[in-house]
């Protein structure tokens, strides 16, 4: 199904200036890489440069990439209740293998946002991780790699697709299973975890439902578990309760699909997923009435993400002055954007998922059920020091042996090369900060101590 069908909702979310034909310019087309991808690399900034709004977020949106560019590292599932038949030595030789795939599939992760091609690839990894953050699971509590690549594919695979779709996959993936406790949800004994946090995280959000909503829910979600000498989902026939549940004021002989159906039909769940899509791309502030505007569309749409994602990038609001700027940088918005932005040679991305890991955002592990909370909880004391030394590290690339020691960020960075392309110091300012300097660079200055100034300038951390 080709994007023009989402496209109807266009033409009348311009601008008087986009409709006239006013391209981007470089600093619209930074503001728009820089919130829907990794950075602005140079290449993409005069590419989206030539473009109107509309044409822009087209091209954006017009990319339906659904799986990786490079091949995950081979982990095959491991059952972990064997481990009770293992001798004490063999046990370890299992957790030490898990702990190693987990380490490959962090920096596979990181090499895919790295590496991600076009603007269209980067946005498709972005929204990957945006549902990473929204259905949470964490590999400390899945205890499996195979379970969470298999996650992070599903996810990568409706990224830009169709979230009801979504949701449903979701909900019986295997390490959402085992991360919310479905497993354990079985006749005359429901566990009311999975059916809380569907409703509270994933579609209607706090104060939407009852109690009682939740008690009823989770008997619908009985019987929900996964096979532990294949980790692929099962249903359980026989510890699944089949009476009449009422949920939302509907009342019937619900399964878990019939009430995830429900909870589609809710406004208020596309609502809530716009209200979220509005922090992440926009502001940390949602406007309600475009919120209901946009959030119509979507819903309209049999909720695809495309037609949430587009008119939100051609709001007004997307483009205004006083929203550039507000959004902190994620460490992953950080390290793999500033490495995207500054064309910086990275031969082995291995060690980029240890870099985000001490700024805070371990990937496959977010804290709790609710996410990373973003936005000034990524900035304190300690992550601006690792943040610092990165730039440090980034800046004497040029000075490093080719070979640095094992496990060390390998990275090249042609200052003059790069500064080239940038026909005065206020250029280079534009194409590095989302808003003027709070802490100018000194008069003189010019190469690396120009951009030592600038990536180091608080405005730095900002989007």
């Amino acid at each position: 199904m080709g994007p023009g069908r989402y496209l109807g909702w266009l033409p009348g979310l311009l601008t008087a200036a986009a409709v006239a034909g006013t391209p981007l310019g470089e600093a619209g087309a930074r503001h728009l890489l820089e919130r829907t991808g990794f950075g602005a690399p140079p290449v993409q900034v005069a590419e989206f440069s030539r473009l109107e709004r509309r044409q822009a977020v087209d091209r954006l949106l017009a990319d339906r990439r659904t799986v990786a560019l490079q091949p995950p590292p081979p982990i095959a599932y491991e059952r972990l209740s064997r481990l009770k038949d293992l001798s004490e030595e063999e046990r370890k030789a299992v957790q030490r293998e898990l702990v190693r795939q987990g380490g490959e599939l962090r920096d596979w992760w990181a090499g895919e946002m790295l590496r991600a091609p076009t603007a269209g690839d980067a946005l498709a990894e972005h929204m990957t991780l945006f549902w990473h953050n929204h259905f949470v699971s964490s590999q400390q509590k899945v205890r499996s790699s195979y379970l969470m690549l298999k996650q992070n594919e599903l996810l990568r695979s409706q990224a830009l697709g169709n979230f009801g779709q979504l949701l449903h996959a979701v909900a019986k993936d295997p390490a959402m299973v085992v991360y919310l406790d479905s497993a354990t949800n079985r006749k005359g004994s429901p566990n009311e975890n999975f059916a809380r946090e569907v409703m509270e995280l994933f579609t209607l959000g706090e104060g939407r439902y009852s109690d009682s909503d939740v008690r009823e829910a989770a008997r619908a979600f009985t019987g929900w578990s996964i096979d532990p000498e294949t980790g692929d989902f099962r249903g359980r026939p026989p510890i699944h309760d089949g009476g009449e549940k009422t949920v939302l004021g509907r009342s019937g002989n619900f399964d878990g699909d019939d009430v995830l159906d429900i909870l589609l039909e809710q406004p208020a769940t596309a609502e809530f997923i716009v209200a979220k899509l509005w922090r992440e791309f926009v502001s940390p502030a949602p406007d309600p009435g475009e919120v209901r505007r946009i959030a119509a569309a979507f819903r309209g749409s049999s909720y695809e993400v495309r037609a949430a994602l587009g008119p939100l990038l051609l709001s007004p609001a997307f483009w205004a002055p006083e929203n550039r700027g507000i959004l902190v940088k994620a460490p992953v918005d950080w390290v793999i954007g500033t490495i995207r932005t500054l064309d910086v040679e990275v031969p082995d991305p291995s060690p980029l998922a240890f870099a985000l890991r001490q700024l805070g955002q371990d990937l496959f592990a977010p804290p709790n059920v609710k996410g990373w909370p973003g936005g000034e909880m990524w900035i304190n004391a300690t992550t601006l020091l690792a943040r610092r030394q990165l730039i440090d590290r980034l800046l004497r690339g040029e000075e490093m042996p080719r070979r640095p020691p094992r496990g060390t960020l390998d990275m090249h960075f042609d200052s003059a090369a790069w500064l080239q392309r940038y026909r005065d110091r206020a250029s280079v300012q534009q194409a590095l900060l989302a808003l003027p300097a709070v802490q100018p660079p000194a008069a003189g200055a010019s190469g690396l101590e120009l951009l030592r100034a600038l990536l180091l300038d608080p405005v730095f951390q900002l989007k």
